[in-house]
């Protein structure tokens, strides 16, 4: 690097986002993740020790995978590269490899390439770093916002470790914060700025984990506030609210965070938890989420989780569901939040679903079963000849309109997939056919 490369990056780090230039470098200044870089954990002692296998970073914007990733690139031996899967193709990939290849031939040195944002590359592109991460030509570091379990290839996957990374707590973005306002070297200590504790307690907050989302605001805040009497730029709650404007959401309607908030909002149901319910819905509101999707979730959850423990769950879900279509935004926030908190608080009873899951599971393991003739269709010429229909009971002819007969396949004789629970309107279905059954034998 001559004088002049020199300057040019110098340049460029001062330039730079303040979230970039508070970047850790080292392990011991990484804020938050524990649980994966605690002094004990099986990361911190790889990348002290610079054995480093092939790893995949997950989890939410903000974090730190490519904080982490940078740390490995300060504290290993190893040549890292980094290549980002939104800009990158198979060719940058050939790059690497070729170059691997040459360092460990002729310098016995390895290579670690970090892809961010991994999850982008296709399957032919991740196929073909397959065999040179299982060779050990590269280590990768891979990076994903999303589940890697659902976007990133089987084959990766199972030769590399897996470490999720969790939303920072709101201490761990209050500790960045304040070194982000106090530091005179990489953040805005320059700057004499000072941040009331309501601002530092509701900027936490409202971020949500994202690291850089916090110290993009705190930047914003002390570039365009003026100094006060005193001297000094004063952050107060304010100030932070125009900043950040509105709380991140994290809801990606084709990401990982759409299956969890969809999970969290049916369990919440199903649960009979309508305060959580609401929440759920209204995130997903709030986010963009389809109505007719949100809608169809709620009928399914009305017939899976209430059933027939109170039949109108289903009603009302049904009606939900055509209404909205007709309402639109935001009206139909209204009809949805009627049927949520209906089907939530509806005592709850899956033997429907127990039940058909039982049936299909009977007929998938004992096949094409015969079909009792007196049950068989005898509407045709010559169906008495073959014996269909001879002998059935018409139910209509008989006391409450009942009587025994088989009805199911002779080989499943007095298998029963319909339990009826103890709850809501169940219990009278229980005892209607316990009375049914019982009088018919009298």
């Amino acid at each position: 690097m001559d004088l002049f490369d020199y300057m040019r990056e110098s340049n460029k780090e001062k330039e730079s986002p303040l979230a970039a230039r508070l970047r850790p470098t080292t392990l011991d200044e990484v804020v938050g993740q524990e649980h994966i870089i605690g002094k004990d954990k099986l990361l911190y002692r790889a990348i002290k020790a610079d054995k480093l296998s092939s790893v995949i970073f997950y989890g939410p914007p903000g974090t730190g995978k490519t904080t982490l990733a940078k740390v490995i690139a300060n504290t290993t031996s190893s040549e890292f590269m980094q290549i980002n899967a939104t800009t990158s193709g198979k060719k940058d990939m050939e790059d690497v490899v070729q170059k691997a290849k040459d360092l460990m031939g002729m310098y016995g040195r390895r290579t670690i390439l970090f892809i961010d944002e991994i999850h982008r590359f296709n399957k032919a592109q991740q196929d073909y770093l397959l065999p040179h991460v299982e060779d050990g030509t590269v280590i990768l570091i891979g990076a994903t916002t999303e589940n890697p379990y659902f976007e990133v290839n089987g084959a990766l996957i199972s030769r590399s470790h897996i470490f999720e990374l969790k939303p920072l707590s709101r201490d761990n973005i209050k500790t960045l914060i304040l070194r982000a306002v106090n530091d005179t070297e990489k953040g805005m200590g320059a700057y004499n700025a000072v941040i009331d504790d309501d601002a530092l307690e509701g900027l936490a907050d409202i971020s949500e984990g994202d690291a850089r989302h916090a110290l993009n605001a705190i930047e914003l805040a002390i570039l365009t506030t003026d100094p006060g009497e005193d001297g000094k730029i004063h952050i107060t709650p304010d100030i932070v609210e125009e900043c950040i404007q509105r709380r991140v959401m994290r809801f990606d309607k084709t990401g990982d965070n759409h299956y969890d908030t969809i999970s969290a909002f049916i369990k919440s149901m199903r649960g009979s938890d309508p305060d959580a319910a609401l929440y759920y819905l209204a995130k997903m509101i709030d986010s963009g989420e389809q109505v007719t999707f949100i809608a169809r979730r709620i009928m399914i959850c009305a017939s899976e989780d209430v059933g027939n423990a109170d039949p109108q769950a289903l009603q009302v879900a049904v009606a939900a569901a055509q209404a909205v279509e007709r309402i639109g935004w935001p009206e139909s926030n209204l009809i949805l939040a009627q049927a949520v908190t209906y089907v939530a608080t509806a005592p709850k009873s899956n033997a429907s679903c127990v039940g058909i899951e039982s049936a299909t599971a009977a007929v998938r393991e004992t096949g094409n079963l015969p079909i009792p003739p007196h049950l068989q269709d005898a509407h045709y010429k010559g169906a008495a000849k073959l014996g269909h229909g001879i002998g059935y009971k018409y139910a209509h002819d008989y006391k409450n309109n009942y009587v025994k007969q088989q009805y199911l396949p002779y080989e499943l004789s007095g298998k029963e997939f319909y339990r009826p629970s103890g709850n809501g309107y169940e219990v009278k279905i229980k005892e209607h056919m316990k009375k049914l059954k019982k009088e018919a034998e009298e």
